[in-house]
């Protein structure tokens, strides 16, 4: 039996030894990504970290909140499916203040008014039901789009953090419905207009059936570009330097430009 315990806790310290994220021989780099484009946009740099004799793991979401505690775990070496502005409300709300830290700005994808149903804002009608994703940075950014094209008007000192209290008129009396920013593609043919992110208008088929958008020139632009993100601690690691690298290529700029028709807008390369 003794014999039999050792030999099982020698198994389980060379799999620790194995498994460590901080061995030199590790040439795994495990990225957590959305599905959609962030995970397609990733296969593309699989060859050039092959070249530098490193294998791309992809391990995709569906959600917003479990690729940052997987990075802070340690169970990714990055992720890439985030803007700065989420990253840093989640890291006050989780309490993992300065744990992760922005490498690259990848991409931007365009918030964007879409229907099924109707080709032109000048369709909003009384009552007109307009959807909006529900997260705090997400909100205010779909609110403030709607105040840009005069559906709505909002307090004027509360910048990107308004909610739906900051509406100071709303002439055609809309109904604004929050709902998970995922269920605003789902719902889309349950309201007249929706607002949503370019990967969730992707993911929906539904790129196609946006009537207005935020352009690359925004001031939305730079504060909503998408992260490739790592912890603090290794910002000047070896695989670090090899993803950001790989993303940072006209190999990911081709892609992007020739794949997403404008929903998703290419920042690489910055070299």
């Amino acid at each position: 039996m003794k014999k039999l315990v050792a030999s099982l806790l020698a198994l389980v310290v060379l799999a620790g030894c194995a498994g460590g994220n901080d061995s030199k021989d590790d040439k795994t780099i495990r990225v957590g990504a959305s599905t959609t484009p962030h995970a397609e946009i990733l296969k593309q740099v699989k060859p050039i970290l092959e070249k530098d004799g490193y294998t791309l793991d992809i391990v995709e979401f569906t959600d917003y909140v479990k690729p940052n505690q997987a990075l802070v775990d340690k169970d990714l070496d990055a992720n890439y499916f985030q803007h700065k502005p989420y990253l840093l409300e989640w890291a006050e709300k989780a309490n993992h203040k300065d744990e992760l830290i922005d490498a690259l700005a990848v991409h931007f994808e365009p918030m964007g008014i879409y229907s099924t149903k109707h080709s032109s804002l000048k369709d909003i009608k009384e009552g007109s039901k307009i959807s909006i994703p529900n997260d705090p940075t997400n909100g205010g950014r779909a609110l403030r789009l709607l105040a840009d094209n005069g559906i709505i008007k909002l307090n004027k000192d509360e910048g990107i953090d308004v909610t739906l209290k900051d509406i100071t008129e709303n002439k055609n009396n809309v109904e604004i419905i929050e709902m998970q920013a995922e269920s605003c593609a789902v719902n889309i043919k349950d309201v007249d207009y929706a607002v949503l992110n370019g990967n969730n208008a992707l993911a929906a088929n539904l790129n196609k059936k946006g009537i207005v958008s935020e352009s690359k020139e925004s001031d939305a632009a730079k504060l909503y570009a998408n992260l490739l993100v790592v912890r603090n601690e290794d910002k000047d690691s070896e695989k670090t330097k090899a993803l950001v690298n790989a993303l940072n290529s006209d190999t990911v700029k081709e892609f992007i430009d020739q794949t997403y028709d404008g929903v998703v807008v290419p920042l690489v390369p910055t070299k």
